[in-house]
């Protein structure tokens, strides 16, 4: 078993099993090298059990990570594009469109109607993107949630409820 042998001054010996599979073992300074050995051999299955975990993590971390940029390239691609389709059907016209990388809201429309989407958005059904881009487009002419703001959103998306619903799953 390969290691990184750091040595200081403590008390205990510990092993660590680092994200990129390197296996840290820490131990007093005066350790004689068998007993070292001889704590390795001990931990053996704790250390086979941790490199596993510690792998399939990487894995899994490295398969969402290729999901995430595949999806933040789709929503460069795509939400500039529909809310300009939606845009002209609604006569607004936004200041600008930003993708974000936003966990809590899947956009937003600042006061000087700039709107700003989450590429997680593109996780979702195109009948709940295109309720998201009603919405925030419809804060261009509402600023607000009113009910005059949900009376913009009906006009354009009778069944909006439905397509929110959608986000909710």
């Amino acid at each position: 078993m390969e290691y990184v042998l750091i040595r200081s001054k403590r008390r205990t010996v510990s092993l660590e099993v680092k994200p990129d599979l390197r296996v840290i073992l820490r131990a007093p300074v005066g350790m004689p090298k068998g007993e070292i050995e001889k704590f390795l051999a001990q931990h053996q299955q704790w250390l086979s059990e941790a490199l596993e975990r510690t792998e399939q993590r990487k894995i899994r971390d490295d398969a969402l990570q290729l999901r995430e940029e595949e999806l933040r390239t789709q929503a460069q691609r795509y939400l500039p594009q529909r809310t300009a389709h939606w845009a002209g059907i609604m006569g607004v016209c936004p200041a600008g469109v930003r993708i974000t990388s936003a966990k809590t809201r899947f956009g937003s429309c600042s006061g000087s109607n700039r709107i700003c989407y989450s590429w997680r958005l593109m996780a979702y059904p195109n009948e709940a993107i295109d309720y998201v881009i009603v919405h925030e487009l419809a804060h261009i002419l509402q600023k607000n949630h009113s009910p005059r703001f949900y009376a913009v959103v009906q006009r354009f998306l009778p069944d909006w409820k439905a397509r929110r619903a959608l986000l909710k799953k």
